[in-house]
């Protein structure tokens, strides 16, 4: 597999990559305890900022939440059953199939952007949609998902091998 520095890479617009779509308000006051997670602008807790029992137009997995608000660019990969705050947009890829190795892959490269965003520059809906984001390409320019996605797989692979050679010394 070839590393990073070897690919070829090019510039898209977040829209171009992503439908985006956006979360609903859901006020403290007017929240249900429960157990479906609700996802708020937050950078802790994989964006887990209280658990409901609520539902509305938001109801969402598999899915890429990125914060507009509050904890700006941070973002989590939910493959769960969530709902999410209005802060908080949902992205799914628009030309390949949403899956976990590809859109970790995404999480990584827009969160390369978060040092752009501070109070007096908001990351607001417009913004998002025109960020660009550096992917490597395959040889048509398009996206190379496929690299994505086994470079993730790589990585998670590398990772489990180190922890499971720490759990045999122990």
């Amino acid at each position: 597999m070839k590393q990073l520095n070897e690919l070829k890479w090019k510039a898209f617009n977040l829209c171009d990559i992503f439908s985006i779509s956006a979360g609903v308000r859901l006020t403290k006051s007017d929240m249900i305890e429960g157990a479906r997670p609700f996802i708020g602008a937050t950078d802790s807790n994989n964006g887990i900022t209280a658990f409901v029992s609520d539902s509305n137009p938001s109801l969402d997995k598999n899915v890429l939440g990125v914060n507009y608000n509050g904890s700006v660019v941070e973002n989590f990969y939910h493959p769960y059953e969530c709902i999410f705050s209005d802060d908080v947009k949902r992205l799914h890829l628009l030309h390949h199939e949403d899956n976990k190795y590809v859109l970790l892959f995404m999480k990584s490269v827009i969160l390369k952007q978060k040092v752009k965003y501070q109070y007096g520059y908001k990351f607001n809906g417009e913004r998002m949609r025109k960020q660009k984001i550096m992917l490597p390409i395959d040889e048509t320019g398009q996206p190379d998902y496929c690299f994505m996605e086994e470079y993730m797989k790589m990585i998670e692979n590398r990772l489990l091998s180190y922890y499971q050679a720490y759990l045999n010394n122990i």
